[in-house]
């Protein structure tokens, strides 16, 4: 099986797990995948859209049942935390809307939200709208950036593969490094 049947066949699901943390490094690639054919943009858009969706959501009810536990045993994730819920004080709506934009935060905003006061129902219709206004953006990057790169290099779609396994593995290794660093003590 050579890697556009991969990205065909596994693509959907990638996104949909990529979807359910930050998943921007994997929707861009699939937005870039939906130009050339490999992958149905709508259904990109879809997929990541629920995966982001379920994915806040249960950092959400974690952050609500089990909050203050969580950050005990992840220390890492206090520091984010409490400056999330700073955040979430002073505007919460323009921060729930933006949530999925906000690099770092990812995690810990949902988690934040779930120990703030805002109430469930506020959270699922602004995370709903968060992730309608980001899935198909990125993914029209992703896309447009295709579009961009067939315009401009001749026989890309010999070496597309490479590049985007390249992406992948730069952004597990920037990931890796930024938890690292996280981690360390201060």
């Amino acid at each position: 099986m050579d890697l556009s049947s991969l990205i065909a066949h596994y693509g959907l699901i990638t996104v949909f797990a990529g979807s359910l943390i930050e998943g921007e490094t994997v929707l861009l690639l699939a937005g870039y995948a939906a130009h050339q054919g490999y992958l149905d943009f709508a259904a990109v858009v879809a997929v990541a859209t629920l995966g982001a969706v379920i994915g806040d959501q249960v950092w959400f009810v974690l952050g609500r049942r089990q909050g203050n536990h969580l950050i005990a045993r992840r220390p890492w994730l206090g520091d984010e935390t409490r400056r999330a819920l700073r955040l979430i004080e002073r505007h919460s709506v323009r921060i729930l809307l933006a949530m999925r934009f906000i690099w770092g935060l990812r995690i810990a905003l949902p988690v934040a939200v779930g120990m703030s006061r805002v109430p469930w129902q506020r959270f699922v219709m602004l995370n709903l709208l968060s992730a309608l206004l980001w899935a198909p953006l990125v993914a029209g990057v992703g896309y447009v950036f295709g579009a961009m790169l067939a315009r401009h290099i001749d026989g890309l779609h010999r070496v597309e593969h490479w590049g985007m396994l390249a992406v992948v593995m730069l952004a597990l290794i920037v990931r890796l490094v930024a938890r690292r660093h996280r981690r360390a003590p201060r």
